[in-house]
C-alpha cells in the first residue's frame, strides 16, 4: 500500500495576519518500490508536502495515510508511520551528535526499544548499506569525516529505522563532485534493493539520471505527475514556473534550432550521444 495525500491543504499560522498557504489541494501517492523526483522553484511547498509524509506537519484540509494508517496528531500510528517513512533533511550531517559513527547510527534503534543485539544487527546493516565499511568506520568520529560520508552517516543512521520509503530533501547540496555521485549512485542501489525513494532536488541533471517519475508543484499545487521524460518534455511551461530542463536537453533543443533533426526528449549524455550520431549517420 501507499504513502496517499488525498485532497490535501495546508497553511502556516493560519487564522492569524501572518497566514502563509503552503499548500493547495494535493493529491498524491507515494507507491512501495518507486523512485519518485520532486521539483519546484523555492518556496513552492515542495518541504511542506514531504513533512506531511511522516507526520511532522498534519494538513488542515483533506486527509494523509500511509499504507493504510492515517497521520493524524497523537494518532495510534504516528510512531510505525515515522518508522516506515524516513526523512533526510539537507544538510543532515549538521545533525551528527555522538562521538563515533556506529553510536550515531544506532541511536535511532535505541528509540524504539530494540534488544542490544538487534540494535548492532541494524547498525551493521544500515553503514554496508551506504558503503561504509563496519570496521573502518565504527569508531570514527562522525565530524572528521569527508562531506560525502558524513552524508552517507546520517543516511545510514535513517535506514537503521528500516524504513520502507526514504525521502531526501536535496541530498547532494554542498558536496563536491565526488561527494555527490558517491550519494547518487546510493540512492540508485537503495532503491534497486527495493526501497522507495522520492528526491526532491534542484538539480534536473539528477532528477533526469535517477528518477522514473515526477512530480512537479508550483504555488502550492501539483502541476505535473507523470514520466520523467513526459514532464521534462514541458520545458516552455517549466522555464515560466522558472524551472530548467536537463543539460542534454537544453544542449538537443539548441541543436534542433540549429537545424539539426535530433530527438529533444534525451535525459542523458548516453542517450544524446546516440542521438547525435544517428542523425550524423543518416545526413
Amino acid at each position: 500500500m501507499p504513502i496517499v495525500l488525498d485532497h490535501v491543504s495546508f497553511t502556516y499560522q493560519p487564522d492569524t495576519p501572518f497566514a502563509a498557504p503552503a499548500l493547495h489541494d494535493v493529491s498524491i501517492n507515494i507507491r512501495s518500490g518507486q523512485f519518485v523526483g520532486l521539483i519546484g522553484h523555492t518556496g513552492s511547498g515542495k518541504s511542506t508536502l514531504i513533512q506531511h509524509c511522516n507526520g511532522l506537519l498534519f494538513p488542515l484540509a483533506g486527509q494523509v495515510t500511509v499504507d493504510g494508517m492515517p497521520v493524524l496528531p497523537k494518532g495510534k500510528d504516528l510512531k510505525e508511520i515515522r518508522r516506515k517513512v524516513g526523512l533526510v533533511f539537507q544538510y543532515p550531517e549538521q545533525q551528527l551528535f555522538e562521538e563515533n559513527v556506529a553510536l550515531d547510527v544506532a541511536f535511532g534503534p535505541k528509540t524504539l526499544g530494540l534488544e542490544d543485539a538487534e540494535i548492532q544487527r541494524r547498525v551493521r546493516w544500515a553503514m554496508k548499506m551506504v558503503d561504509l565499511e563496519f570496521a573502518k568506520f565504527k569508531d570514527a568520529s562522525p565530524f572528521e569525516l569527508s562531506g560525502g560520508e558524513k552524508r552517507r552517516v546520517a543516511i545510514a543512521g535513517v535506514l537503521a529505522m528500516q524504513p520502507k520509503y526514504l525521502i531526501l530533501d536535496e541530498p547532494c547540496a554542498g558536496l563536491d563532485p565526488g561527494g555527490r555521485e558517491e550519494i547518487l549512485d546510493q540512492l540508485k542501489r537503495l532503491n534497486e534493493k527495493g526501497l522507495a525513494i522520492v528526491l526532491v532536488s534542484h538539480s534536473m541533471d539528477d532528477v533526469a539520471r535517477l528518477a522514473k517519475r515526477l512530480i512537479v508543484i508550483h504555488e502550492g499545487a501539483v502541476v505535473y505527475d507523470d514520466q520523467v521524460r513526459q514532464v521534462f518534455s514541458k520545458a516552455k511551461e517549466l522555464a515560466d514556473m522558472g524551472l530548467d530542463v536537463p543539460a542534454v536537453m537544453k544542449l538537443m533543443m539548441l541543436l534542433k534550432e540549429k537545424g539539426l533533426d535530433v530527438r529533444q526528449s534525451v535525459l542523458s549524455a548516453e542517450e544524446g550521444q546516440e542521438e547525435i550520431l544517428r542523425v550524423l549517420n543518416h545526413a
